[in-house]
């Protein structure tokens, strides 16, 4: 029932942020448009890389018969998750018209390359199943700093400029985190707190479809 279950949303997730994002890429009129598809694409291309080995690691032998192939679609996807948080950045810069703020752009590259090399290091022991919390804790407090930035700008932007579409842009982010870390922490040992990868799925699903619904909106 969880290889059928969890497959079946999956597939769903990443064909809907896939295709929300071609959209974005064809029919968008604007650069913000065309950034936000491109973003779209790389969350789900990113993630298929560990959400279709799990797929059908849970659809034939389990998990424990595909560890190799599972820790280096997670490395691929923390990696391209990274870009993701940059894209979204450079969204934020396009949509609100923002000049300068270097003091941002330099955070936002310093702290996704901190975490793309702390990802590099042997000591995460992607294909290990043993691997250790701490350095899964190392590499996301780049991470985490990043959407706490990402959560700061459109937060302050929307409210500034009264931006109705973008109101909860902040919101998804926040979901994503809030439900993402205690994975981190405790999904080793409480097997269970792995479900809450499901909510943390839908509040990124919630973020495109944010970008998605303002592109229709504006008639581009």
């Amino acid at each position: 029932m969880q290889a059928i279950m969890e497959t079946a949303f999956d597939a769903v997730y990443l064909i809907t942020v896939v295709t929300l994002g071609i959209i974005m890429i064809l029919k968008g009129k604007t650069k913000e448009n065309k950034l936000f598809g491109i973003m779209a694409v790389t969350l789900g291309l990113g993630d298929s890389f560990h959400l279709i080995p799990r797929a059908y690691a849970l659809c034939t032998t389990g998990l424990d018969s595909f560890v190799v192939a599972l820790g280096v679609g997670k490395f691929i996807t923390s990696i391209t998750m990274t870009i993701f948080y940059i894209l979204l950045y450079y969204v934020w810069r396009l949509r609100y018209k923002v000049e300068g703020k270097k003091e941002y752009t330099i955070a936002i590259y310093a702290l996704a390359l901190i975490r793309i090399v702390l990802c590099f290091f042997p000591q995460n022991m992607w294909t290990s199943a043993n691997a250790p919390l701490s350095w899964g804790i190392y590499r996301n407090i780049p991470f985490a700093l990043m959407g706490i930035l990402i959560i700061y700008l459109f937060y302050t932007s929307a409210k500034e400029h009264n931006d109705k579409a973008f109101k909860y842009m902040y919101l998804t982010i926040v979901l994503s985190f809030a439900f993402y870390i205690p994975v981190v922490l405790f999904a080793d040992t409480i097997p269970l707190v792995g479900m809450l990868m499901i909510p943390k799925t839908c509040a990124y699903v919630w973020t495109v479809w944010i970008g998605f619904q303002d592109m229709r909106k504006a008639g581009n």
